[in-house]
């Protein structure tokens, strides 16, 4: 399986209207300066807290950045007189930045107000705490931000683990994630899966808005699995944790039969565990799937089932003895 870097894709910027309507329920801001400056651009992920721009140390200001200020900041300008409060506020919004929200239910004076609505500068309100309100808007902007790939395959939640099934078209992979479903796991996405990496070792795999949780079934037409199967037989997001490649089975390849060496596939500079999968007619795969889903959670709580054997493969070599049965006496059973 090789991905195309070209296909990657990252947004360079959202606005600061899309920040606020896609998360103001969420996070509950409220607009204190009507819609001033809802078309500002943000391009970066991080936050700033000017605590040491409002005292004038403006060296390092990261203006660019969605601006937060908390107790430590509003403390700060009630200490000073309306002059030196107008003046300190001043120097930070003399500078483009996309906007400003005020955390714990704090608020500024209406002069300060009024000044940053001058300037085209939203700012908003949110009764969360500041280190709260921070986790929240940096993991949405994380999101925003974050690289993303169209794969072509269907991705299933088996057993809790995000199987993606891979392979040439009409190979097979509709059908087998429509079984999946049928033995009760659930569909993520099929034929279209948009991927994200989350911070920076984390595949998160999801539908479009177009497909959602049809599938195409050749000779049969698209299916609404949600309506078939109801709401427990789908997902809209989860975790890509394995990769199963499917092909056709070639009498002059070599396949793992141990599972001692690894098969890893990089997605958005992710390393993930793959296994390439060669099937036949008459070839339970579904069955194989749930197998590998099963494995993967064996191994991710410590146990290896091929390293184990091999332990004990050479602990016998290491004691020089002969093979046998499992069982030295069968103590009358007969069964």
């Amino acid at each position: 399986m090789k991905i195309d870097k070209s296909r990657e894709t990252r947004k360079k910027s959202i606005t600061v209207g899309f920040l606020y309507e896609t998360t103001k329920d969420r996070f509950k801001l409220r607009s204190l300066n009507g819609e001033n400056g809802f078309e500002n651009i943000i391009k970066d992920k991080n936050l700033n807290r000017p605590g040491l721009a409002l005292a004038g140390y403006l060296s390092l200001f990261t203006h660019d950045r969605v601006q937060m200020i908390g107790n430590t900041e509003v403390h700060y300008l009630q200490s000073l007189s309306p002059e030196q409060r107008s003046q300190a506020f001043g120097r930070i919004i003399g500078y483009t930045m996309p906007c400003i929200i005020l955390t714990n239910g704090n608020r500024l004076a209406d002069e300060l107000m009024q000044a940053a609505s001058a300037k085209n500068i939203p700012i908003f309100g949110t009764p969360f705490e500041t280190t709260k309100i921070s986790y929240f808007l940096a993991d949405f902007l994380d999101d925003q931000f974050s690289p993303q790939v169209v794969l072509h395959g269907s991705l299933v939640d088996v057993y809790g683990v995000g199987v993606l099934l891979t392979g040439r078209s009409g190979i097979g992979k509709s059908e087998i994630a429509l079984d999946l479903v049928e033995r009760g796991h659930r569909l993520v996405a099929d034929d279209v899966v948009m991927v994200t990496r989350k911070g920076e070792a984390i595949l998160m795999g999801a539908g479009t808005d177009l497909v959602k949780h049809f599938m195409e079934i050749r000779g049969l037409g698209l299916l609404d699995v949600r309506s078939m199967f109801g709401i427990r037989a789908i997902r809209y997001q989860k975790r890509v944790e394995v990769i199963i490649e499917l092909e056709e089975w070639k009498l002059d390849e070599e396949y793992t039969r141990t599972g001692l060496d690894d098969q890893i596939v990089t997605i958005l500079d992710v390393e993930m565990p793959m296994v390439k999968l060669p099937i036949f007619p008459g070839k339970n795969v579904t069955v194989i799937a749930e197998v590998i889903a099963l494995n993967y959670l064996l191994k991710h709580y410590g146990y290896d089932a091929a390293k184990e054997f091999a332990k004990r493969l050479e602990g016998m070599i290491g004691q020089k003895k002969k093979e046998n049965r499992a069982i030295n006496y069968f103590e009358h059973d007969f069964e």
